[in-house]
């Protein structure tokens, strides 16, 4: 009884552990360890030259506008998460880049769009079609507001393992994003990627000091009550 016990206590166990290992290992492919957001005024060189006494824990970092859309393909219209990086180098997002089940990064340029693969299924759409995206920012007209919208051509599906993101993210170039969203300074986060994730509670403490005047965040803060569940 005392062996049998034992053994499913470690199979449970095992199992769990394993799950939570898998699951973070996929978000943190996909997100940032530590995310910056402007607070009423934009991220400065000044404040960006503090990151130099923690580059030993920090492997990149990277200039990102997300926001919402809706994706318009004939008679089928879903809401999405529309995330851009200034430098358009998406393929240094591993999870991506490994990802790619159809087109290729080498192809994303203005007015293209990388979509997930539960979108892509849910809509029907293969690499090279054309897609309209509509934006949350509108155009003042004589007949009233209209929301901005672009058309953009697929140029590559991916698949991150996690059913949520390749059906609400999408990525377009930041020349789009910027005449679609209409940024300013105060629109364009940074993001910050640790050699080890562990350390951005540590991490996110130093920066607080130095982005006093912006919103400081890291991956466990963004996903506190999945990961207090995973705890218990």
């Amino acid at each position: 009884g005392i062996s049998l016990g034992v053994a499913v206590l470690i199979i449970v166990m095992s199992v769990m552990n394993g799950f939570r290992t898998e699951l973070i290992s996929k978000i943190l492919g996909f997100n940032p360890h530590i995310i910056i957001k402007p607070y009423n005024k934009k991220i400065d060189e000044k404040s960006l030259k503090s990151l130099d006494s923690l580059k030993k824990y920090i492997s990149r970092t990277a200039f990102t506008h997300s926001g919402q859309g809706v994706l318009i393909n004939k008679e089928n219209t879903i809401g999405v998460m529309v995330r851009s990086y200034v430098q358009n180098d998406i393929d240094k997002i591993n999870l991506i880049k490994k990802g790619i089940i159809d087109g290729s990064l080498d192809s994303f340029t203005k007015n293209t769009i990388s979509i997930g693969k539960e979108l892509a299924m849910s809509l029907n759409l293969i690499v090279g079609e054309q897609i309209t995206l509509m934006s949350t920012s509108s155009l003042q007209t004589p007949f009233g507001n209209l929301p901005l919208q672009e058309k953009f051509t697929i140029s590559s599906v991916f698949s991150t393992g996690l059913a949520e993101f390749d059906q609400n993210v999408i990525f377009i170039p930041f020349e789009n994003a910027n005449s679609l969203f209409e940024l300013s300074d105060l629109d364009i986060d940074l993001e910050i990627f640790l050699q080890k994730p562990e350390e951005a509670q540590f991490v996110k403490k130093k920066l607080q000091d130095s982005f006093s005047d912006h919103y400081v965040y890291s991956w466990a803060d963004l996903n506190k009550s999945f990961f207090g569940a995973l705890k218990v």
